[in-house]
Formats: C-alpha cells, structure tokens, sequence
C-alpha cells in the first residue's frame, strides 16, 4: 500500500497565494504521473494539474497561468503552487498518485486539504 498525505490548505483572500505539498510513502515501486484533483460543493470531481514523472505538466484552463505544478522525485512529492486565487478556486484539493508495477496500475488518492478563497 501507499500511503497519500497532502498538506498547505488553508483561508486565503482573493489575489493571495497557497502553496500544496503531498507525499506519497509505503511501497514505493515506480511512481508515473503525480496530480492535483479539486472538488467544490455540489461539484463532480476535477484535474487541476498533473505531472509526468519526466516533467511533461498539463493544465485545467481555469487555472493556466495562475497554478503551477512540480514535483520532486527523489521525495516522491508534488507541490502546488497556486497564485492570483479567486473565490471559485474554493474547493477540496486532492493529491492524486499513480504507481505502474509490471503487471498492475495502481491508482491512489490523499485525504484531501480544503482551500478557501474568500474575503
């Protein structure tokens, strides 16, 4: 098993800045591509951010040019950085991991860390 913990939400005012960490730790075999879900009231689940394991990074248009994911490897970690935050950035993040074994994909998920955007 592997083990997902997200840290850094938190209540921000509109125009601040946060910053997301996750690590994933336990049995580590071979972690691809490491991404940031967001959930807000009423709403489905969304991708955010993700990172491939060799840097490749894609975006939700609603938050290219104001987030920016990256990761750390050697840490089996991904960060957040999420700048310029509107109220409708208010949502529930979570860390999302995906682990490729040679004969399995393995998908796991944080606990999740509510950011709020509000003044």
């Amino acid at each position: 098993q592997v083990q997902v913990v997200e840290s850094g939400g938190g209540l921000v005012q509109p125009g601040g800045s946060l910053r997301l960490s996750c690590a994933a730790s336990g049995s580590i075999f071979s972690i691809n591509t490491m991404g940031w879900y967001r959930q807000a009231p009423g709403k489905e689940r969304e991708l955010v951010a993700y990172i491939t394991s060799g840097g490749i990074t894609g975006y939700a248009d609603s938050v290219k040019g104001r987030f920016t994911i990256s990761r750390d490897n050697a840490k089996n970690a991904v960060y957040l950085q999420m700048s310029s935050l509107k109220p409708e950035d208010t949502a529930v993040y979570y860390c999302n991991v995906n682990q490729l074994r040679p004969v399995s994909h393995e998908v796991y998920w944080g606990q999740g860390t509510q950011v709020t955007v509000s003044s």
